[in-house]
């Protein structure tokens, strides 16, 4: 039987529908996978984030070749984004497809494939970077092999997931598989496109890229902003608008919004690449269209927050019940003020004293932390009991200290950010009255030092949070039950149903 509170964002004469029967048995085994991976990969990616931020502050912790920062940036970069977030997207997606659709995942061995493959990508990633094989690239890609094998295991992951919406038991295609699908479509197009390359021979690790100069830039960007756009956005409202309402036991605010949010976020989203190459050799117009329609795009944008905010209208009590639902709101407050700070720096005027500065940082790591690892974190935490069928969480009191710890180390991490690149943007045109610059860059990189520090103490704050949910998940999944409370747990029956 389909999910009938995750449905029930879909028309009124589909919600009345009597429930159904027949008994689906889903397959769970390929979530447990994901759900697992996400957590051991994302504890590492936050690791690797906490060893670059001391070795800004510490540049003796450059210790070797292999973990220099040129090396280990990248690789907490792709950590984060493609193991921790790529994990989390894929154990959500087949859950909520097989529970809005009444139908099971097609094909389980082909299933298992896209597992074992994913993470093979993600070793072969992970291993090119400490040994310096990429592409080179802003984000520094894998080089060639690595790139084919992803390719195919994604489209598997298409595959698998068109194949289920085919066999569903629902008229309807509930809204978060629509932001699924354009996600792993887009993604699919975006990896193709940006990395063609020649390899220069089949037994070479090396390749010959296809891009050159400009053009490269500007596919690297429009690739770079829509990863964001469709990876780190699309996919992650995919799980907001099932598991929000899920949680909170409330339908979506409203359907038309939601419909509304995906076609304007779809359509503009992919524009907005431009307005990272703002001052550069890239033709005036190109900008100025990057940054019209990055401007355009703050308005879906909310609108989805909106959306997953007004969801609880009625039902604000539960805020103070759940910690598990307090993450997830949080995280649409993270994704609102994001995606009002990106089409701001978007603007020529903002963007020439943020551009290259750790504003640009703060920016970025206040969408990745707040919007990203909170929204996955509630879904895991809300996934675990789901699956592996207990009564509840080991400790709600431990979800909530992570909740505090964690929002405290963005908040610290970001502010830290937001200080140190607004100095870094002043001091770098600041100019004397005889007109050279007043500060040298390497007085510059001095000042930012007491940012340094704070960002990694917050950075530090994020990692211990993301060891506590590891150890309240261990003890769940064991099937161990917290010392009695002073308060209830609300939630202990939650995990009992899909």
């Amino acid at each position: 039987m389909a999910d009938s509170i995750a449905l029930a964002g879909a028309p009124a004469n589909d919600v009345a529908t009597p429930p159904r029967t027949e008994t689906t048995v889903y397959n769970d085994e390929i979530v447990k996978k994901f759900t697992i991976a996400t957590m051991v990969w994302g504890i590492a990616g936050f690791a690797v984030g906490l060893l670059l931020a001391l070795q800004m502050a510490f540049p003796a912790l450059n210790f070797h070749e292999m973990f220099s920062f040129g090396r280990i940036r990248p690789l907490h970069t792709s950590a984060v984004i493609f193991a921790f977030g790529g994990n989390a997207l894929f154990a959500t997606s087949f859950f909520i497809v097989q529970r809005t659709t009444g139908a099971r995942l097609w094909n389980d061995g082909l299933c298992t494939f896209i597992f074992w493959g994913y993470q093979a990508f993600i070793l072969m990633a992970g291993l090119g970077y400490l040994f310096g094989v990429t592409q080179g690239k802003e984000y520094a890609e894998p080089e060639w092999y690595a790139d084919l094998w992803l390719t195919i295991v994604w489209v598997a992951y298409l595959i698998v997931f068109l194949m289920t919406l085919a066999r569903r038991k629902e008229p309807h295609i509930y809204v978060a598989n629509w932001f699924f699908l354009a996600f792993i479509i887009t993604v699919a197009v975006l990896h193709l496109c940006n990395n063609l390359a020649v390899p220069i021979n089949l037994a070479s690790w090396k390749s010959y890229p296809v891009w050159g100069g400009v053009q490269s830039a500007m596919i690297q960007w429009w690739y770079g902003h829509n990863a964001v756009g469709f990876f780190l956005t699309a996919g992650f409202l995919g799980i907001m608008y099932y598991f929000v309402p899920k949680r909170a036991n409330r339908p979506i605010y409203s359907y038309r919004l939601s419909i509304l949010h995906f076609w304007s976020l779809i359509f503009i989203y992919i524009w907005a690449g431009p307005h990272h190459l703002h001052y550069t050799a890239l033709p005036d117009w190109a900008q100025t269209l990057g940054m019209t329609f990055s401007i355009m795009l703050w308005m879906p944008s909310w609108g989805g927050m909106i959306n997953g905010i007004m969801t609880l209208s009625g039902a604000w009590h539960k805020l103070r019940e759940d910690p598990v639902l307090r993450f997830m709101i949080i995280s649409l407050a993270f994704y609102g003020m994001s995606t009002f700070e990106g089409p701001l720096m978007s603007i020529k005027s903002v963007n020439a004293l943020s551009h290259y500065t750790d504003w640009t940082i703060g920016h970025v790591h206040s969408g990745a932390l707040g919007w990203v690892a909170f929204i996955s974190f509630g879904a895991v935490y809300h996934l675990v009991p789901v699956l592996w069928k207990r009564d509840g969480l080991y400790s709600n009191r431990l979800v909530d200290l992570h909740l505090w710890i964690a929002t405290t180390g963005i908040v610290v991490y970001i502010a830290a950010m937001w200080v140190s690149g607004i100095l870094q943007g002043w001091m770098w045109r600041s100019y004397d009255s005889l007109g050279f610059l007043q500060y040298s860059f390497v007085e510059s990189v001095v000042a930012m030092h007491p940012m340094y520090l704070i960002r990694a103490f917050g950075g530090l704050l994020f990692v211990v949070g993301a060891l506590i949910m590891a150890y309240n998940l261990w003890r769940t999944i064991q099937g161990k039950t917290a010392p009695t409370a002073a308060t209830p747990n609300t939630y202990r029956t939650q995990g009992a149903a899909a």
